[in-house]
């Protein structure tokens, strides 16, 4: 959802304004520090999210962020601007939340965040028995990466998420399953693998997989760092989100374990998935802060558990 509303923000020597979309871009990119990342999140171009910060820079006479051709990083001046910006941004999103809501005749909203945009297709009979049960509440889909699966939890972004487990985060609730699934392979259609009815954890030994930033022990869940052995598993390619999962095994840079969702929702003709015989099945639940728990939330977990959960 875009917002026109503008903030005034006094400087020493005077004043000067920000859209709030402006204020979304410094902060999606002081986030994902990657100008085509923050383009893609927002649907934006590369060039208006360049243009955004250079005007803000312009504003503030500092420079808010360290360029190469390698790395973006926040200076002190963007890390503090960032930390001042970032609860009145958050507060004002739910102010216009709420005032959209009222227009239609909502009383609260609730916030899913799922991986890479989702799976909602496949949890349509648990969101249509919610939206049955709960009349007043309109819900959103907010799309993640597994590349920070806890942040957009952490920073007020979406109210729950629905992620894999095990999830082992102090400040976060795990709730009830939501549904299970297969773990496959991911490959190139030329590859060796490509044409096994099914193949093994021990494979991975002589092959590459993706390197991601996700926390360990959770990625683990999913790719582990050794065969069942104790032979290495070697990563490559790095990648933060599921596009340049696909993009790098398309390329034949590498393979790598995905969920079986993946082969539904990013079916293309130069990669074959192929089912992990000694995978277990992946389980998703449905998490949420400890200190944040609304009560839409506890009425979605209430229909998780009375119906699910599902099994992909």
């Amino acid at each position: 959802m875009r917002y026109a509303a503008t903030i005034c923000l006094l400087t020493i020597d005077g004043g000067w304004a920000l859209e709030l979309r402006e204020i979304e871009i410094f902060l999606t990119l002081a986030e994902e520090l990657h100008f085509g990342r923050t383009a893609d999140r927002l649907h934006l171009s590369v060039a208006r999210v360049s243009q955004a910060i250079k005007k803000q820079e312009r504003a503030v006479g500092a420079a808010l962020f360290e360029r190469t051709s390698r790395s973006v990083r926040l200076t002190p001046v963007g890390d503090q601007l960032r930390d001042d910006l970032a609860p009145h941004y958050r507060g004002l999103k739910k102010s216009m939340d709420r005032a959209a809501l009222a227009a239609r005749a909502k009383t609260e909203l609730l916030r899913i965040g799922m991986i890479g945009g989702g799976n909602a297709r496949d949890l349509k009979p648990l969101l249509e028995a919610f939206a049955d049960q709960n009349p007043g509440a309109e819900l959103q889909i907010r799309s993640g990466t597994f590349g920070d699966p806890f942040g957009p939890l952490r920073n007020g972004d979406v109210d729950v998420a629905v992620l894999w487990l095990p999830v082992k985060e102090p400040d976060l609730t795990v709730g009830p399953v939501v549904f299970t699934e297969p773990i496959v392979l991911m490959v190139p259609s030329e590859h060796p693998l490509a044409g096994r009815a099914q193949v093994s954890y021990e494979d991975l030994a002589d092959q590459v997989v993706v390197d991601t930033p996700m926390p360990k022990y959770w990625g683990e869940a999913l790719i582990p760092t050794h065969t069942p052995s104790g032979r290495p598993i070697r990563t490559g390619p790095k990648a933060s989100e599921i596009l340049e999962v696909v993009a790098a095994v398309a390329s034949g840079q590498m393979v790598t374990p995905v969920h079986a969702q993946t082969a539904r929702y990013f079916a293309r003709p130069d990669i074959v998935y192929v089912p992990i015989e000694d995978a277990p099945l992946a389980r998703w639940a449905l998490i949420w802060r400890n200190d944040a728990e609304p009560r839409a939330v506890r009425a979605l977990a209430h229909v998780v558990a009375r119906h699910g959960p599902l099994t992909l």
